[in-house]
């Protein structure tokens, strides 16, 4: 008899992302307070005869092994003992997070595809668990089985879960170009090593819900993707032109995003709408608890 389930997992911003020196292979160490937001993909995981199956309709989105998802069932079918690739299961993939953004689309429809085919092969592994194989996939994978607000360390998989902010309204801007992960870092390898990054605008200040702290909105990637992009300054000016709280990149670009309070949401796309910027693409979203970003990946 076949089975459904249908996940909406859900996108990230990073509220902080320092970034330290390149290591030996090749990675950073970060320290990053990151927050699940509303912004979500579609994943429906049916049962069905014959081999695994991933489709989509995404432009630009890859419907083979080289997919996130496709990955994800793959080491989910080895730590099952599964013999054999993974089969029986039809994947099908919508998408509402834009690419190449920072947004973490590709890491959040993996972690669901974790916990949804786990569900669905009748596994038994821990949500402990699947945070381990999700750490094989990517460094922010991890964190889309946690969701809400946590710290993330090492390469990004270490997390330590913080106290969930309190609903707030977040606009996201996407402008026309995207940037590729490994690109940014590079630049600000390049920048640093020149000597010529600087620490860009100050960052804005906001009170984020857990006792005696405050965040301040900075990202180290930003100055070096800006000084390629100087749209992104553009579109944090905006922001704050528009009365957001903070504003600022998120983890490697192009996306930038602005936290304002619930209700000033809509009013904040109304006025960044009237800029008249049809290169860029203006969301409006909201912080999500740890709950609810749990409940969207199947936890």
């Amino acid at each position: 008899m076949s089975r459904s389930l249908v996940l909406r997992p859900s996108a990230k911003i990073n509220l902080t992302l320092r970034v330290g020196p390149a290591r030996a292979d090749g990675f950073h160490d970060v320290r990053s307070v990151m927050q699940s937001i509303a912004l979500s993909d579609t994943l429906t995981l049916s049962t069905r005869k014959g081999p695994f199956v991933l489709a989509t309709r995404a432009p630009g989105v890859p419907a083979d092994r080289t997919n996130l998802v496709w990955r994800a069932a793959e080491v989910l079918w080895r730590a099952l003992r599964r013999p054999g690739d993974p089969s029986d299961t039809h994947v099908k993939l919508e998408k509402q997070i834009p690419s190449a953004a920072g947004l973490g689309g590709g890491s959040a429809d993996a972690a669901a595809a974790l916990a949804g085919l786990n569900r669905l092969w009748g596994g038994k592994l821990s949500q402990r668990d699947l945070i381990r194989l999700a750490a094989e996939l990517g460094s922010d994978v991890p964190f889309f089985l946690l969701g809400g607000t946590a710290l993330a360390a090492g390469r990004g998989e270490e997390l330590y879960p913080l106290a969930d902010v309190p609903r707030l309204g977040v606009v996201i801007i996407k402008p026309s170009f995207g940037v590729q992960t490994a690109e940014a870092y590079r630049w600000l390898d390049e920048d640093r090593a020149a000597e010529t990054a600087s620490s860009g605008p100050a960052p804005a200040e906001l009170e984020v819900g857990w006792p005696q702290a405050t965040v301040s909105l900075v990202n180290d990637l930003e100055p070096p993707v800006a000084r390629r992009h100087p749209g992104i300054q553009e579109i944090v000016k905006a922001c704050r032109e528009a009365g957001a709280l903070g504003a600022a990149m998120t983890g490697s670009g192009s996306a930038v995003f602005a936290i304002f309070p619930e209700s000033a949401g809509q009013r904040a796309v109304r006025r960044l709408k009237l800029l008249n910027r049809s290169d860029w693409l203006v969301l409006l979203t909201r912080t999500l608890s740890r709950r609810e970003a749990g409940r969207r990946v199947g936890l």
